[in-house]
């Protein structure tokens, strides 16, 4: 860890098959004061037997130590460190022989807002996209417009109407902005849920990894 790059030399922790013989490998991000571990009890609910699940943690247990509403400035070095270790996680399984059409991107809360703007700002075709209560990082009014298409990647959004911390204008602006970028969104807002995750996501995440 550094000053410039707060999230260098944290644990990565994995489980699953190992690489090149998973089907689809995830590269799955945990939310503010949480851990990797924690992301993986999650991935263990809805893993396929044959998905790789690779955990980063974050330094602090927190990605960035202000709102995903922020100015963005704010945020920083924090945000473009976590940025480069998910790239750098990216092309790693890519290297290893799992091509980018086979590789997801999942988290959930501040690791939901930090997997829509990876995947934003790095857009191609991916296996999978899951964000779980979390929208594209930035104030209001921030320019959306993100260089390249996703050519198809499923897109889930899921979230509370009345979630605290993600509001859900900007989910569905969120979904809007994937849309455009030619995502297949599946995009569910739940009312009164709270900030968590229920059973119908479990069950639509477990889908997209099952069948995919």
């Amino acid at each position: 860890m550094t000053a410039v790059d707060p999230h260098a030399g944290q644990p990565v922790l994995r489980v699953g098959p190992v690489l090149p013989e998973a089907r689809l490998a995830v590269i799955a991000i945990h939310g503010r004061g949480s851990s990797a571990e924690d992301i993986l009890g999650l991935a263990r609910q809805v893993a396929a037997a044959d998905v790789l699940f690779v955990a980063p943690q974050a330094a602090g247990s927190s990605w960035y130590p202000y709102s995903f509403l922020s100015p963005i400035p704010q945020n920083e070095p924090y945000l473009s460190s976590a940025l480069r270790l998910i790239a750098a996680l990216v092309d790693d399984v890519a290297a290893a022989g799992i091509p980018y059409e086979r590789v997801g991107i999942m988290g959930f809360s501040q690791g939901a807002c930090l997997s829509l703007e990876f995947v934003a700002r790095h857009a191609r075709h991916y296996g999978t996209v899951i964000a779980l209560s979390g929208g594209l990082i930035g104030p209001p009014g921030t320019p959306r417009d993100y260089r390249g298409m996703m050519d198809g990647t499923p897109v889930f959004l899921g979230c509370s109407d009345i979630d605290p911390h993600i509001p859900v204008a900007r989910v569905r602006e969120s979904a809007e902005v994937f849309r455009r970028m030619g995502a297949n969104v599946d995009e569910r807002i739940y009312p009164r849920m709270g900030h968590t995750i229920n059973g119908d996501e479990l069950r639509a995440v477990q889908s997209l990894l099952a069948t995919h």
